[in-house]
């Protein structure tokens, strides 16, 4: 059995501690602050107005706000929880158990893994079983098992990646594999550090640039995603997290001005003509199908409750509720100038965090990972800065795959008008992106961009 403890607002200085009870694992904390817990002597710090037990694997908490008396909750299982304020001002917790809880076999239940999986996931599995007999009966502090981890990359055998946090803890709960991952997707390793820049005026673009910009390319485009912390992400939320995510940005997005003002579209709540008018341009998203890793990881329950469309006026920036996480903050105009589309796009993500921090929230963040997301391919910066540029003579010259080992000696991604591999849109376009996420900020990712785009530019005038 563990016990998670996990708060917010609580005076600084409050500790709580197990004095009985058996646990297989430390406590561990929803909050990401720095120090939350300490493995050594399994006392965790608490941070909030109340402190939140509940038991691995219930999928059931209880808020203990009254901490001037001892507080004794019942939860499902047969697990009793007692807080009590001790002379020495800390907390004790006492935690009592009956019943077992199911055991998973590592053998009999090890995935079948085949030579049509691709994922690194599934890769490491098969290197290391001793991974999957680590992990197969520990969960995450919100009760999400190692199996339901895993489950998208064993029912999509084509996916790269083959796992998905439901929770931010995931990362460090199943940190070996996890690091494993990261480092095969991005090159990052277990002993990196990531830093964010969203300084907008830190970007270097010039008149001349944006003018030789625009001569190529046709559109520019900056997303990124982004989490609650202390909320469980798209494959482990329930119906009232999932409502809660919804209600926190609405406030937020409703708090938007100037030339981000807009519209909230519910995703099960529009008009037919609404509905119309958002596929025609693109914006929205659908119900994941049976090979996307929203459906396999369980992202898709509850279709479309809780999920929703935000975009302003001028339909330059967009935002995605509860799709694969929980924002996806969109900057898009025609056009070359990336500065303008960046500048959008950091306001926008800055004024969300403004208001979930008035609300008691934050995005979850860490020194290691940085922004992080429901899958690692997207941790560290979130970010996928792209520009669809016009290269048909330096196409003609030097063919698909030249051209795309020239963007991937930039730090780019070059993909043509069908996807990787593939030969260009009309016109010879190309969408040219950021090819790394974690490592560096945003700021330094859409630099690499601008630079190298101006560089491809140049060669096609040249060609």
């Amino acid at each position: 059995m563990s016990i998670l403890l996990a708060s917010r607002r609580v005076a600084q200085g409050v500790y709580a501690k197990v004095i009985e009870g058996s646990t297989s694992e430390p406590i561990r904390c929803l909050s990401s602050v720095p120090g939350t817990f300490n493995e050594g002597n399994n006392l965790a710090y608490a941070v909030g107005l109340g402190v939140v037990l509940g038991a691995i694997g219930l999928g059931s908490m209880a808020v203990l706000a009254d901490k001037k008396d001892a507080t004794v909750v019942s939860l499902p299982g047969g697990i009793s929880v007692e807080l009590s304020p001790p002379p020495s001002g800390s907390f004790e917790v006492k935690i009592t158990k009956t019943g077992d809880e199911r055991v998973v076999d590592a053998v009999g239940n090890f995935p079948l893994i085949t030579e049509k999986h691709r994922s690194l996931t599934a890769k490491a599995l098969k290197a290391d079983p001793a991974l999957y007999a680590k992990y197969a009966n520990v969960k995450t502090p919100m009760g999400f098992t190692f199996d339901q981890a895993i489950q998208a990359g064993i029912d999509a055998p084509h996916l790269g990646v083959g796992i998905v946090a439901a929770e931010p803890a995931a990362y460090q709960v199943y940190k070996e594999i996890m690091d494993k991952v990261i480092e095969g997707w991005h090159g990052y390793k277990a002993t990196d550090t990531h830093q964010s820049d969203m300084d907008f005026e830190r970007l270097k673009m010039t008149p001349a640039q944006v003018t030789k910009f625009n001569k190529h390319i046709v559109s520019t485009r900056i997303r990124a995603g982004r989490s609650i912390d202390g909320l469980a992400l798209p494959p482990g939320t329930d119906r009232k997290q999932r409502r809660t995510v919804e209600s926190l940005l609405k406030n937020a997005l409703s708090k938007m001005s100037g030339d981000l003002e807009g519209i909230y579209y519910p995703l099960g709540g529009m008009t037919k003509e609404q509905e119309d008018k958002l596929q025609a341009d693109g914006f929205l998203f659908q119900k994941p199908t049976p090979n996307n890793v929203l459906a396999n990881c369980g992202a898709a329950r509850d279709w479309p409750d809780a999920r929703g469309i935000f975009h302003n006026k001028d339909k330059t920036f967009l935002v995605w509720v509860n799709e694969e996480d929980h924002i996806r903050c969109i900057s898009m105009q025609d056009g070359g100038n990336v500065k303008d589309v960046f500048k959008r796009w950091a306001m926008a993500i800055n004024s969300i965090e403004v208001s979930l921090a008035s609300a008691g929230y934050s995005y979850a963040h860490d020194d290691h990972l940085g922004y992080i997301t429901t899958c690692p391919s997207n941790c560290g910066t979130g970010l996928r800065a792209s520009v669809m540029l016009k290269l048909p003579k330096l196409y003609k010259k030097m063919g698909v795959h030249a051209l795309e080992e020239l963007a991937d000696s930039m730090g780019l991604q070059a993909r043509g008008g069908r996807g990787e591999h593939s030969p260009p849109g009309p016109n010879g376009e190309f969408d040219i992106s950021n090819k790394g996420r974690i490592g560096a900020s945003e700021v330094e990712l859409v630099q690499r961009m601008i630079d190298g785009v101006e560089k491809l530019i140049d060669l096609e005038e040249a060609a």
